[in-house]
């Protein structure tokens, strides 16, 4: 049974949200078996208790990964680990936030703009950066994209962030060999971080995978009721 200040935070988030889904799956808000801060910070200050959490979390873990890449001077701290950071402190066990869906969509990205800078003969290319845009390159970006979201979907990994990632890549601007290395490294280094933290701080965060009951996708095909409605 839910406390009334919790039942009205969800009744809020059902407002606010674009997808009417009453229980906004794997956010905050009602995370089963919160413990130490994140407990304290949500029994004492509700939403805005919700708000420090994913704040300290994303200031914690994007330092953290700024600090690697300060002290191995490789690019382990790039724009779309931001918004990863984000879905890890926001929807903590929310399929879209769980270390499976953050490396798979962050390596489906880098697999995509590679294959794509390939196709459209611009591996060992400029980025654009330098050379400017070209029909190429537009080629080029939006085949990775397109794969990106296409592959995750197939994979059902779906992770926003990794369609920043891809255009990272196929605009040239981390496509060597070394730096895709550090790319990748930076996804698994902010994504242990992520997982640690929310241990840390108080949410009981997937090691992998979203649970049922916990966050778990709420769309999920059923064959025999599809062929009962038909």
């Amino acid at each position: 049974m839910l406390e009334p200040l919790e039942q009205l935070d969800r009744i809020a988030e059902y407002a606010d949200a674009s997808v009417r889904v009453l229980n906004r799956r794997g956010s905050l808000v009602g995370v089963p078996g919160a413990y130490g801060l994140k407990r304290w910070l949500y029994g004492n200050y509700g939403n805005r208790g919700n708000a420090v959490y994913t704040a300290l979390g994303s200031l914690f873990a994007i330092a953290l990964s700024g600090l690697w890449a300060w002290l191995f001077k490789q690019p382990l701290l790039f724009p779309s680990l931001g918004a990863t950071a984000f879905l890890f402190f926001e929807t903590p066990t929310a399929e879209v936030g769980t270390p499976r869906n953050a490396i798979i969509g962050h390596f489906v990205g880098i697999g995509a703009a590679v294959f794509s800078l390939v196709i459209f003969g611009l591996w060992n290319a400029p980025s654009v950066y330098v050379t400017g845009v070209s029909p190429a390159r537009v080629g080029a970006v939006a085949v990775s994209v397109a794969l990106t979201g296409g592959i995750l979907r197939l994979l059902r990994s779906a992770h926003p962030p990794a369609g920043a990632t891809t255009i990272i890549v196929s605009s040239g601007l981390l496509a060597k060999p070394t730096q895709l290395g550090m790319v990748a490294g930076g996804v698994v280094l902010i994504t242990a971080a992520g997982w640690a933290l929310n241990r840390l701080m108080g949410v009981p965060a997937p090691v992998w995978a979203a649970l049922d009951g916990r966050g778990a996708s709420s769309f999920r095909i059923r064959p025999r009721a599809l062929l009962r409605k038909t």
